[in-house]
């Protein structure tokens, strides 16, 4: 397996920021609506002066940003400021191990684990930006070329969404159902025909079946050549349910989104009838903990396709990870309109044949003032 490297830290100060872009057309899932783009950005500051920048998962409730935000300020700055670690991958177990019991307490493992993602990112932008390495470098990585597709399709307008993505340079697009049935098959078939078949075309219904309506609606996907078919049921259905819907499906089932902890992963990647992985790096793990993880992935001869929907800062960390480990993956970009992502994500706004390449700016290639950047007019708090 891939060893991650070893870089000494000692953190002097970490600072949290959170944003909020208006936007005129909701972003439409299953189970609700992202009324506007939010973004948690973590800066950590090592007592040489160097710095890193990392994003925590907050879309979902509406309060989720100043949430996650306030559990960065009051639960991991005090346990950082100060502190010495061997590395990256240190300070995440150290973290993880001493808010463990916090997080039953509270009834909160997964916006505990999301904050800790969100340091753990910018920990590992920190110490590639010292190495003057762009991080898909400073990982391992040989190439910092990946393949992309175009997520977040909603069902409204689809057939036109698609067609400004394909204009940008996308191949491969990913619509949203869980819709109605009749809404969902006419959606895929219009998008089917004005792509064609040389293109990729998936299909995310974000936990929205039980497994008798998965496998009733399955029998109908097999005619639009789906690359993968994403979350058909809730993330915390038995695995007996999994394997009963892959024996009536004839594509690959993916998810991977809404699973925290390795012990958890491993079990999905080594026992479940899931082909396409896709743990989300801000939402839990960050670096440190998806990379073992990703490892068994790849060493099952499946696919790691990391998950993203959110700001520029967490985007680029999800590329230059995928690029890193290599494999066929494909880096997920969302296609709703999101300033705190354009803004931010530089390389990943230029796609050629569904292909972008992170280049060689150390880090993610985010600027060191990421927070002066900004417009002021979207900071919240």
């Amino acid at each position: 397996m891939m060893s991650l490297p070893v870089n000494s830290l000692r953190i002097d100060k970490v600072d949290v920021f959170v944003f909020r872009a208006p936007i005129d057309v909701p972003v439409r899932t299953s189970f609700g609506e992202m009324l506007d783009r939010p973004a948690v950005f973590v800066r950590v500051t090592d007592t040489d002066g160097a710095i890193g920048w990392g994003e925590v998962w907050c879309n979902f409730p509406a309060c989720g940003a100043e949430h996650r935000a306030r559990l960065v300020e009051s639960v991991l700055r005090p346990l950082l400021q100060g502190s010495r670690f061997t590395g990256p991958v240190d300070a995440y177990t150290q973290l993880s191990q001493r808010t463990a019991v916090l997080a039953i307490q509270s009834g909160e493992p997964g916006p505990i684990a999301q904050a800790i993602a969100g340091v753990d990112l910018a920990l590992w932008d920190l110490c590639a930006r010292r190495a003057g390495q762009p991080l898909w470098r400073y990982l391992g990585g040989q190439s910092g070329q990946v393949g992309v597709y175009a997520s977040g399709i909603n069902p409204d307008q689809s057939q036109g969404t698609v067609a400004a993505c394909q204009q940008d340079g996308y191949t491969a697009f990913k619509l949203k159902i869980g819709f109605g049935a009749e809404r969902d098959l006419s959606n895929l078939a219009g998008i089917r025909r004005f792509i064609g078949n040389d293109m990729q075309l998936m299909a995310d219904a974000n936990q929205a079946w039980a497994v008798s309506e998965a496998c009733d609606m399955v029998r109908n996907l097999g005619e639009f050549q789906l690359s993968w078919l994403e979350e058909p049921l809730r993330a915390d259905r038995p695995v007996d349910e999994w394997q009963m819907l892959a024996a009536t499906c004839s594509m690959p089932l993916a998810a991977g989104e809404n699973v925290i902890g390795e012990p958890a992963f491993l079990e999905m990647v080594n026992h479940g009838p899931v082909s396409v992985v896709q743990p989300d790096i801000a939402k839990w793990g960050g670096i440190s903990g998806c990379w073992p993880v990703i490892q068994a992935i790849l060493a099952q001869g499946k696919r790691y396709c990391p998950h993203y929907l959110g700001a520029g800062v967490g985007l680029l960390a999800s590329g230059h990870l995928l690029a890193a480990v290599g494999g066929t993956g494909l880096l997920e970009i969302d296609s709703n309109p999101n300033p705190l992502r354009s803004a931010l994500a530089g390389p990943l706004c230029t796609i050629v044949n569904g292909m972008t390449d992170l280049g060689e700016t150390p880090g993610i290639g985010v600027p060191a003032d990421l927070d002066r950047q900004v417009s002021p007019h979207l900071i919240s708090r």
